[in-house]
């Protein structure tokens, strides 16, 4: 039975230790980076080698691939796609437009996920920024309206699904407002609740039907002084109840600065609070062991939410790929990607 974890790896392969690793751990599944990709056919391997090693065909392989700054397969070997912030820009002058755009963008991201065997995008990014932020988020949020947020989300989401791949919805339940990156430290946002759920709660309760989601390492000190990665009042009250969130819950990055204490002891913390899975990123063995450690078998509850997000995924619907990218080139011509 698959562990509560999503591990990341050091290279381009699988080392002989890292495989014996991952047979003896069972992590629900593995997520890519740059350090991972060299050009198609190593990718394509590579994900094939981790589902032997696990010996689980179906086991999920992550990638976060928004577009923009945030993408981790690029020229020349793959096409370069905007940053969310450009959809948001055509959407204030022609919605219907943008929403196709962004959906038809999606879509040929998950035609280039799909041909390496890569089953999920770490997008959409349904955070709502706001003024005197971080950069962290910026462009790559869709706009710092609800309305534009959820349309422009939620189009993504149907682009991914229909080319085969799932969507994660982040960062639960917000990290707009943040004013540190998370990166390297612990935001803490100190808006009231009322304003939360009329705004940035809002956005993910429209979206909140989608299979998979991620958490914010962010403070919301109105309603706790835990970063609602590791908050169990964030996760049931706010996620799970106000948004309504009913899908397979992962936290970000546990190895990111905002979290504080051993690398295990924020996996555990994570999972007591409520994630499903942990995700664990950088790729370090020592810490992919110390997580492990800490992470359960992927049952119960967890277990079902878990199966229920991967059954929603279906075979790519047919698409003539060299027209959509015509069409795509259309409609994106003339944003300036400033939303």
């Amino acid at each position: 039975m698959a562990r509560a974890f999503i591990t990341g790896i050091a290279g381009t392969a699988i080392a002989p230790a890292e495989r014996d690793f991952l047979a003896a751990s069972d992590p629900w599944g593995l997520i890519l980076f740059k350090r991972n990709i060299r050009e198609p056919a190593q990718v394509h391997d590579l994900v094939a080698e981790f589902r032997n090693v696990v010996a689980r065909p179906e086991a999920p392989v992550l990638i976060d691939q928004e577009g923009g700054r945030v993408q981790r397969l690029a020229p020349p070997h793959w096409a370069a796609y905007p940053a969310a912030a450009a959809y948001g820009d055509l959407y204030d002058r022609d919605p219907a437009a943008a929403i196709a755009a962004a959906r038809l963008g999606a879509r040929l991201i998950a035609t280039d996920l799909v041909a390496l065997g890569i089953t999920v995008d770490c997008l959409p990014v349904a955070d709502l920024p706001a003024p005197g932020a971080d950069p962290v988020i910026g462009e790559r949020a869709y706009g710092i309206s609800a309305q534009k947020v959820v349309a422009l989300a939620t189009a993504a989401a149907e682009g991914l699904t229909a080319g085969g791949v799932l969507p994660v919805l982040k960062h639960l339940p917000g990290h707009g407002r943040a004013r540190a990156d998370s990166h390297q430290r612990l935001p803490v946002v100190r808006t009231d609740r009322a304003t939360l759920e009329a705004t940035d709660f809002a956005v993910f309760r429209a979206l909140s039907a989608l299979p998979l989601g991620m958490t914010a390492h962010v403070v919301f000190a109105a309603i706790d002084a835990l970063p609602a990665t590791t908050s169990a009042t964030i996760i049931t009250d706010v996620i799970r109840s106000f948004i309504g969130f009913t899908g397979l819950l992962m936290s970000d990055d546990i190895a990111m600065g905002a979290l504080s204490g051993p690398i295990g002891a924020r996996a555990a913390a994570a999972l007591a609070a409520g994630c499903d899975v942990v995700l664990h990123c950088n790729g370090r063995l020592d810490e992919m062991r110390a997580v492990a450690a800490s992470a359960p078998d992927l049952a119960g509850p967890a277990g079902r939410r878990a199966a229920a997000a991967l059954a929603t995924r279906g075979p790519p619907q047919p698409l003539d790929i060299a027209a959509a990218r015509g069409e795509f080139s259309r409609l994106m011509a003339a944003t300036t990607g400033v939303s």
